[in-house]
Formats: C-alpha cells, structure tokens, sequence
C-alpha cells in the first residue's frame, strides 16, 4: 500500500504543478564515490546537472557502482563494492530528482548487480567473486533489512532478472556458463531452483567459453536476450511464462568480422521500450552494437557497430526510447545518441563530463 501512496503522492504533486514530465538521469561514479544527478531535455537532448550526492559510509570505494530504482520510483538503491560491502537506500524527489539518503545495510558478500521484485519489497542480489545470491526485504520507508536468506554456489554470478508476473528469476552465472533458472515466492521472498535449473549456454556458442553477465526481457516478455561477455554475442532465448523455462534459439556475435582485439569483454545490453532495436557494448573495442528484432520471432540483425566512450561498462536508454546514454568508465565522461526512431541507428549529440569511474545509468521519467 505504501509504494501505492508514494506513487500517487508524487502524481498528485505534478498534476497540480504547472510544469513538463521530468526525465532525471543517475549515473554511478564508483572511484569518486558519488551518484551524479543530471535532468534530460526531452526535446533536444541536452543534459543539465541537478547536483551530485556522495554515498555515506564509504571507506574504500569498490569498482562499479550498481542501481536500482524502485517499481514506483519511490526509492534508488546503489551497491558499494569496496570496503565495507553495503547497498545504500535513497529517496528520490519527484520534483527535483534530488536524493535523500535513508539507509545503509552491510552485505556478507561483493555485489556486482542488483535488482529488485515487482512489488518493491525484495532486493535480489548477485555476488561475482562470492558466488552467492542475497535477497534483503525492503521496508515501506525504503530501508534495507538485513540479508534475509542467501543461496550459495553460483559462480560469479552476474545479473538478476524478474520475469513480469514475479514468479520467477534468472540468474546468468559466468563462471560455469549458465542461466539459472528459480521459482520466486512472493509471499516469502524465497527462492528455489526450477526444473530444470539451468540452461547450459556453450553448446551452441559460438566460441567455447560465453561468459553469461547482463539479460534484459524484450517488452512482450516472450523473448530474453544475454550477452556473453568472452564471446561477446548475444544469446536469444524464447521463455515460458508458465513453467519460467528458457530455450536457446539464435546467438549473434556484436562486434565487426574482422575484430582487431585479441580479447573481448562485453557488457551492458538494453533494448528499446518498444521492442524494435536492442544494443549492447563491449569495454576492449569500446563500442556499441546495434541491432533491430524481428516483431515475430525476437532474432536479431546487425544494424552498426560504432565506437563510443572509452570502456563502456554501463549505458541506458530513456522510456521514450529517443536517447540512449552511455558513460565510459575510463574517459570519465558520458556521450548521448538519439535513435533514429526508423533505422535504429545512433547519432550523435553531445558529452558531458561526469565523476570518476561512471559506470552505472538509471533513468526515471515523472509524468
């Protein structure tokens, strides 16, 4: 009931106020241990900063800096991965998009990716270098209560994703090349191995080892995307919304036939709010791949490649699907594209400089 109220709180507050939706654009500066706060300019692009908040708590700042926003957009958490392990709690201010800090809850383990349920009540982690899975209930108020149970032997775990009905949870595992696959109890917040528990994703990779790491749903919730962060190709999955099972069906390598890089090291991958285009980046080459999906069986075709902000570990893209936002966390600095609403190609705006170390985006739009 709270998140409802929070939400109709902030509604109300925009209704009566005579202004424009706002889109407020966070990004993660893991060295400089800072969430930069920017407002994003519907029209044309253009990003101004609102303020730039550091993180509390924080002795030794970790490498990344991974966020979540509540369903209700109430709330923003964020991961600090260097000493101590935590996730902070942030209230986000409809108006202004300025943060508030509420809370920090200590990890038992390294986090480098965090989601959260549908109902706004569960934080479902992944640990990489610890091999776990953490859910931490949530409270009304946004604070994060202590660890409530956690699932161990899952190497390095990567990414975590809620199917639409919050029954189920996927989790890619780089470590053993796998998506696991769980039945998520909402009631509870428990979690448990479906069956089967896992697909395996190299035997039909192209190349041996896959590297599973980040898996977005395509909108219609009947298609999943992995991208592979040592094949650097993206995995096309069909998904049973009754039995929360995947199947493996095209996988498509992102980067120029003839790559010049000894090594690859993918990403981030998102696709557009309408389901037309998807893009995915890769930190050695430092580019972004584009892709356009086919309506009616989700298969990928290669659109560009172009090259972007130096090691691209994170990038997003607004809700009307018109500006994809890329931070290099090696140039310090995040460069905006418009998408060509027709082709699916990037072009080009502007840079901005941000923290040190940007390497998470989260956007939210207020109506």
């Amino acid at each position: 009931m709270f998140y409802f109220l929070c939400f109709i709180s902030s509604f109300l507050i925009i209704l009566f106020t005579p202004v424009h939706a706002a889109t407020f654009v966070y990004v993660g500066n893991a060295t400089s241990n800072e969430i930069s706060i920017h407002q994003l300019n519907p029209t044309n692009g253009d990003l101004s900063l609102v303020n730039k908040i550091k993180i509390p708590g924080v002795i030794e700042p970790g490498i990344s800096s991974p966020m979540v926003i509540s369903p209700d957009q109430c709330f923003l958490y964020i991961v600090s991965r260097g000493k101590p392990y935590m996730i902070s709690s942030f209230k986000i201010d409809a108006m202004t998009g300025k943060l508030s800090h509420i809370d920090n809850q200590m990890m038992n383990a390294n986090i480098a990716y965090i989601s959260i349920d549908l109902t706004g009540q569960y934080l479902i982690s992944a640990s990489y270098p610890h091999h776990k899975i953490i859910v931490n209930p949530v409270s009304k108020n946004g604070d994060i209560l202590k660890h409530q149970y956690t699932l161990n032997g899952f190497p390095n775990a990567h990414a975590v994703l809620i199917d639409k009905t919050n029954r189920y949870v996927l989790v890619p595992t780089l470590g053993d090349d796998r998506v696991y696959q769980f039945e998520f109890n909402v009631n509870s917040g428990k979690m448990k191995l479906n069956d089967p528990p896992y697909i395996d994703l190299n035997k039909n990779s192209l190349k041996k080892k896959v590297g599973p790491r980040h898996i977005v749903f395509h909108p219609n919730g009947q298609y999943i995307y992995v991208i592979g962060q040592f094949d650097a190709s993206i995995h096309l999955f069909d998904f049973n919304p009754k039995t929360g099972v995947l199947n493996e069906k095209q996988n498509i390598f992102t980067l120029p036939v003839k790559y010049k890089y000894k090594r690859k090291a993918a990403a981030d991958i998102h696709i557009t709010p309408d389901g037309r285009f998807i893009y995915s980046s890769d930190r050695v080459s430092s580019t972004i791949s584009g892709f356009e999906v086919d309506a009616e069986s989700g298969f990928l075709t290669s659109i560009e490649v172009i090259e972007t902000e130096k090691s691209p570990r994170g990038f997003n893209i607004d809700a009307s699907g018109k500006y994809l936002l890329v931070v290099g966390e090696l140039s310090n600095e995040m460069s905006i594209y418009r998408i060509n609403k027709i082709s699916g190609r990037l072009i080009k705006l502007k840079s901005y400089l941000m923290g040190i170390n940007p390497n998470w985006v989260e956007i939210v739009t207020f109506p």
